[in-house]
């Protein structure tokens, strides 16, 4: 039955996209869902939050508004596009963090990875 399957999907071509994404879930520890991009980082809250401000620096991003308290962080920034850009942290645990990116209104997957490929680099 699944050799049945297998080959039906060889013959429509779905095959490649198949493995491919299989192999892409496992290339990185973040997912895209409707245009935001949300990660999981072990690094605390306190250190991620200046590596977040410093990778928008980086970028050359214009910050409209910054937040922190002992729970959270937000970040709103402008590109030179004039798109919204928000980064949110958020504490999990002492040493863990989820970030969540979007980028305008309806998300750009390529800047938010930019993004978080930045403030990784910053950490």
């Amino acid at each position: 039955m699944l050799l049945a399957t297998l080959l039906g999907l060889l013959q429509t071509g779905c095959i490649v996209p198949l493995v491919l994404g299989g192999a892409a879930v496992g290339a990185g520890t973040y997912a895209y869902v409707s245009g935001q991009l949300k990660a999981t980082e072990s690094a605390s809250l306190d250190r991620l939050w200046p590596a977040t401000q410093a990778a928008v620096g980086d970028l050359q991003f214009s910050p409209t508004s910054k937040q922190k308290d002992a729970l959270g962080a937000k970040l709103v920034a402008r590109s030179s596009a004039d798109k919204k850009i928000q980064i949110n942290l958020k504490k999990i645990t002492d040493t863990s963090t989820e970030i969540r990116i979007r980028v305008g209104t309806w998300g750009d997957e390529t800047v938010s990875r930019l993004i978080l490929d930045k403030i990784r680099a910053r950490l």
